[in-house]
């Protein structure tokens, strides 16, 4: 009899190579550099004028470059994640031009900050927030984009990055989302749902799509690991090739190869990975 189907975080270890897989496999952090490069710049220009310090929380890690030389940064980093955390400070003890930034890091999750920050009255006013690929692991979305939305200082912004409702992953959870084990701990969203609770909250924000991919060719290669291992990843379903039903399987095997969901380039079936990019204003 085979094992019934679980959760992918049930397995932390296999977890992180899936995700280490989907990275490689993927333009997901060429993407992300294109608007931190291209876009982001313009969008923050305000957000230090008439400021002696500027003040950047990280809720779920990753960073965002100075662009106010000889100003001091605080940026304050909230990650429920010990190997996460430690890999963003090596990022930074690698990092040349960050003298100005004083980083402060606190093992936890965004609701747990907030309810610390909360209990202790420590509500401290932020020019920039960013969440990168972090609000599928928020249990009320609305509630935790309302609290930071309260946290703006004048001229501030938070930037949102999640998949784009025009992606893949939108197709792929509205279809089979039911039929997948779930797990408490990650919701399926994309920046329309989002977008849908900041205009009901009156939140102001604009919406930035960028075209991402992720090559899943592999996935059709029979014992093939590194297919294996993105289909955990797409499925969020540990060892999903020998535990999914076999119809299932078929199911999802051949709408991966439709035009709603990848495109066919060069002897190669890619994913669409759209990114959305929010930026709410203060």
């Amino acid at each position: 009899m085979a094992s019934p189907m679980r959760s992918l975080v049930s397995d932390y270890s296999r977890y992180v190579e899936s995700f280490r897989r989907f990275l490689n496999n993927s333009t997901e952090h060429q993407c992300m550099q294109e608007f931190l490069d291209n876009k982001l710049p313009g969008i923050i220009a305000r957000i230090g004028d008439k400021k002696s310090e500027i003040k950047i929380l990280s809720i779920g890690g990753g960073a965002v470059q100075a662009q106010y030389p000889g100003v001091p940064i605080k940026n304050e980093v909230v990650e429920p994640n010990a190997e996460q955390i430690a890999k963003y400070k090596e990022v930074v003890a690698k990092s040349s031009n960050l003298e100005n930034i004083k980083f402060a890091w606190h093992k936890e999750t965004a609701s747990e900050y907030k309810n610390r920050i909360m209990e202790k009255k420590e509500l401290h006013k932020w020019d920039f927030i960013h969440m990168i690929q972090m609000l599928y692991y928020v249990k009320d979305i609305p509630a935790t984009l309302k609290f930071f939305h309260s946290l703006l200082a004048t001229n501030a912004k938070i930037l949102i990055i999640v998949v784009s409702g025009t992606s893949g992953w939108d197709k792929l959870w509205k279809k089979y989302g039911s039929r997948l084990p779930r797990d408490d701990l990650c919701q399926y969203i994309t920046a329309t749902d989002l977008t849908q609770m900041m205009d009901n909250l009156g939140i102001k924000y604009e919406c930035h799509d960028l075209p991402s991919t992720m090559d899943i060719s592999d996935c059709f290669i029979d014992g093939n690991e590194n297919g294996a291992l993105l289909l955990d990843f797409l499925t969020e379903t540990c060892n999903f090739n020998t535990t999914a039903p076999p119809d299932l399987k078929a199911e999802i095997m051949k709408a991966l190869q439709e035009p709603e969901f990848s495109v066919k380039k060069d002897g190669k079936v890619l994913f669409n990975n759209n990114l959305s990019f929010i930026v709410v204003e203060a």
